[in-house]
């Protein structure tokens, strides 16, 4: 069973973004922001592929799938090389 990584930064920023956060969004390659830098910086664009940036969705404690108790969420911090300061305007 395929499951997302659940990242725990926002890649802009470096804001936690804990597994059951409601505040942490995605794009299709799993590029994670905040709520704030993806409204206010990043206007719902993924920076990296310029695809559209989507909530992310909450993966419980315990469940048929196991949950996080047998999926746990990634450790691995990731950030921008360069901070995400400038909104993106000209995107495809």
């Amino acid at each position: 069973m395929a499951r997302l990584d659940l990242r725990p930064n926002c890649e802009c920023c470096d804001k936690d973004l804990p597994p059951q956060s409601t505040d942490a969004f995605i794009c299709s390659y799993e590029c994670t922001y905040c709520r704030s830098c993806v409204e206010e910086v990043l206007h719902g664009v993924c920076p990296n592929c310029h695809g559209n940036l989507v909530q992310r969705p909450v993966r419980p404690e315990h469940g048929p799938a196991g949950g996080l108790a047998k999926h746990p969420a990634s450790a691995v911090r990731v950030r921008a090389e360069t901070p995400c300061t400038q909104p993106l305007h000209d995107h495809p």
